[in-house]
């Protein structure tokens, strides 16, 4: 069986993650001011002030003449916010939200690149138990559901790739057993649909579909996630549905963006 990933640690520490979540805001979004930063993060301005100028000091982030802060030189993902993951990102934002009014439960929006898989947008539901935020954080593409739908859309030549053995030389732990994933992926393409119960983390559930390009091609997933305890397989066909719904959506807003 897979071995769990990303538990939160034993101890943590607020104000490294209070940095790094600053970070990937300023990553995936493109820019934000203090005031911004502050709100998203919960702290008082004048922590979200001094997060942002340690940030700038290690060349993390910029600040423009308008007193915006923007990803810097660290962040290799900058040159990409502005194209097509940050207008993913903002088109899919409130179609998320919707998800969540319905569900109740944490929904997300994931990119693939290579092996992995990037949580580009999370939002977070009401209930004391919940699945936290995910955005900004990276996980093995074929351990979570967004990242199987995604690699679904390989072919076996394309797959091989991804996983040859020789870009795990150094981890061979890590890499997936390659018949074992294709038969999996064969089953992702029927349903259309992918469901992840403890693969990625311990205690949590997520149901996710693939949003798609004019030409058909998944562009990224969008999933939801909850506690294993709250997880109902009866269930499912409804958390599919909203989900589904909620990705034509998206694409429908995409394709009114292109000229």
């Amino acid at each position: 069986m897979d071995k769990p990933l990303k538990n939160p640690p034993p101890y943590p520490i607020a104000s490294v993650d209070h940095a790094l979540r600053a970070a990937a805001i300023l990553q995936l979004e493109g820019g934000a001011s203090v005031s911004r930063i502050a709100e998203r993060l919960g702290v008082a301005r004048s922590t979200a002030h001094r997060i942002l100028a340690m940030l700038v000091y290690r060349d993390f982030a910029v600040r423009d003449d308008d007193r915006v802060y923007r990803a810097g030189p660290v962040l290799e993902l900058a040159s990409h916010s502005q194209s097509l993951v940050s207008r993913l990102r903002a088109t899919a934002l409130p179609h998320l939200h919707r998800v969540v009014e319905l569900l109740d439960e944490t929904a997300n929006l994931i990119v693939r690149t290579g092996d992995t898989v990037r949580f580009i947008a999370s939002v977070e539901c009401g209930q004391a138990l919940r699945v936290g935020s995910r955005e900004g954080m990276v996980f093995p593409a074929h351990r979570t559901t967004a990242g199987l739908l995604l690699l679904a859309e390989l072919s076996d030549e394309e797959l091989d790739e991804v996983y040859a053995a020789e870009r795990y030389r150094e981890r061979p732990a890590d890499r997936p057993d390659p018949d074992r994933l294709r038969t999996e992926l064969r089953r992702l393409r029927r349903n259309g649909f992918a469901v992840n119960r403890g693969r990625s983390e311990r205690g949590l559930a997520a149901v996710g579909v693939a949003v798609r390009d004019r030409d058909g091609s998944a562009l990224a997933g969008l999933s939801v996630s909850l506690p294993s305890t709250r997880y109902d397989p009866h269930r499912l066909r409804s958390l599919v549905a909203t989900l589904e719904a909620a990705a034509r959506r998206v694409e429908q807003d995409l394709a009114r963006q292109d000229p």
